[in-house]
């Protein structure tokens, strides 16, 4: 009889922890943080394809989002209606005039010196303000990402978080390059 008993409290320590950790879980990816596979080769060199990122969602509700942050975000729908998260570089943030030509991005009429960018941009864009609450976006691959070049800019609403570190491939393991 006492078997039995041990048995049936084992069981139920064992459904308490199960649940438990599943409530953890949730209200650490749901909050804090997530994990992303990158599904594209729009942010090479910095990002491989298929590498995974750790995103930190909650630092960037606290402190603002700096140029050369690696973000991940919820597309336009007039771009992308998948549902799946996008990452890129912010270039431009609110107030800022961006133009790209003669293969320079310029911030408020400034080229940006960007040593993480794939080759240079083979296209003009801009002059462009940047509205408040909302970010211009690019990937290091320039002239192979779908970007705010080709849709304009990120609404700050759409932004999930900033991408942190790499955990896959482990040979490529640790934090993302500014």
């Amino acid at each position: 009889m006492a078997s039995a008993r041990s048995t049936k409290k084992f069981l139920f320590e064992t459904l308490e922890i199960l649940i438990f950790a599943f409530i953890l879980s949730w209200g650490l990816r749901s909050t804090v943080v997530a994990a992303v596979n990158v599904p594209s080769g729009s942010m090479l060199p910095t990002i491989q394809l298929q590498d995974r990122l750790v995103v930190d969602k909650l630092s960037f509700k606290l402190t603002e989002i700096n140029r050369g942050d690696v973000i991940v975000f919820r597309p336009l729908t007039s771009v992308d209606s998948s549902g799946d998260f996008w990452i890129k570089r912010v270039i431009g943030l609110p107030g800022d005039k961006v133009e790209i030509k003669d293969g320079e991005v310029f911030i408020n009429d400034h080229a940006l010196t960007e040593s993480y960018e794939m080759e240079k941009p083979n296209y003009t864009y801009g002059p462009l303000m940047i509205p408040k609450d909302s970010y211009f976006v690019l990937g290091d691959n320039r002239n192979n990402s779908l970007d705010s070049h080709y849709w304009g800019v990120l609404p700050a609403e759409n932004v999930v978080g900033r991408a942190l570190f790499r955990y896959w491939p482990l040979d490529h393991f640790g934090l993302l390059a500014k």
